[in-house]
């Protein structure tokens, strides 16, 4: 029996039954509304814990903007949404700075992306100079405007929905902007059943508001201190070579011409923590970290232009990465 196997065996070393119960109340919230999109839920509420800001992508109609918006309105927190379209400033996102008649002075209006939990629809459908004021302030967690800088709010949380067919009239987010994406959650439409449920339930509620039913169960400060209680997650030392080894072979596979980089390894570690905890433990396996490996690395890593004209997806890849490097045991 290794080290490894020794420890999982053990009890969990840190309290973290409140976090796991206020969790699953989020859940229990949500699905008051939503049916079917269970991984989507748990990615996003994995990506609150890790700290990190998710890039939801799917067709539309299958609940991206109001999974989003169900989940935030589950936290006592500040929440904005905000359309991003042609024609969005950088200032319709930041703020600007006011002159006021009365003091014949210059006053900083707080835009937007001022609040805990941001919603950002269509968000390649904004130009280069607007998504570049809010990448600002996803990785400084800080807006500069005039000269001054501004903090933001924790936890500072940004969602983005994007949609994949539609490609007039929209500006594609670089690699490098992608990179600022904790995740990258692929939306799929539901099973026959699923869709069977939706309906059922759509019928039943006849004119009442869905949104109505979602109550908020946990505070802003509580997520802060769920976050800061991720950090100290036990990783085995064979978990993280593990990490090291699957990221070590997105730079060396034939199929892509981009590897992913050591920020895409610290990502999977925290996210892989945030996994654990979600699933009621203290320490991680390694089905945490294949379970998040494919939103981590799909967006940073490149396929091959022969690859792409065969129809292979980055998912795809990093699967068969992830099935080739030994699970400790």
């Amino acid at each position: 029996m290794s080290d490894f196997d020794k420890y999982i065996s053990f009890e969990n070393r840190i309290d973290i039954s409140v976090l796991y119960d206020k969790m699953a109340q989020v859940k229990s919230e949500v699905k008051k509304v939503i049916v079917g999109q269970d991984q989507l839920i748990d990615m996003l509420l994995i990506s609150i814990l890790a700290s990190g800001h998710s890039l939801i992508e799917g067709l539309p109609g299958v609940a991206k903007t109001l999974s989003a918006k169900l989940i935030a309105k589950t936290i006592s927190s500040d929440f904005k949404r905000i359309q991003f379209t042609p024609d969005l400033m950088p200032s319709d996102v930041t703020g600007s700075s006011i002159l006021d008649l009365k003091s014949n002075e210059f006053e900083f209006r707080k835009g937007p992306i001022f609040a805990n939990i941001v919603l950002i629809d269509e968000i390649n459908r904004a130009p280069a100079k607007t998504q570049a004021a809010l990448f600002e302030s996803m990785a400084e967690h800080q807006v500069s405007v005039d000269g001054n800088t501004y903090i933001l709010p924790v936890p500072f949380i940004v969602f983005a929905t994007q949609n994949p067919i539609e490609h007039e009239g929209t500006y594609r987010l670089p690699e490098a902007q992608l990179d600022r994406f904790l995740f990258k959650i692929n939306v799929n439409y539901p099973e026959l059943e699923q869709e069977l449920e939706i309906l059922k339930e759509h019928h039943a509620q006849k004119a009442s508001n869905k949104e109505d039913q979602v109550n908020s169960v946990v505070s802003a400060e509580e997520i802060f201190s769920f976050q800061r209680l991720i950090k100290s997650i036990f990783v085995h030392e064979e978990l993280l070579s593990y990490i090291a080894q699957v990221i070590i072979k997105t730079r060396t596979n034939p199929s892509l011409t981009l590897g992913a980089s050591p920020r895409a390894s610290i990502a999977l570690l925290e996210s892989a923590k945030a996994s654990a905890a979600l699933s009621g433990r203290d320490f991680v396996t390694p089905e945490d970290i294949r379970r998040v490996a494919s939103a981590v690395l799909g967006h940073r890593v490149m396929l091959t232009p022969e690859r792409e004209m065969e129809g292979f997806t980055t998912s795809y890849v990093i699967d068969q990465i992830i099935n080739t490097v030994e699970i400790p045991r």
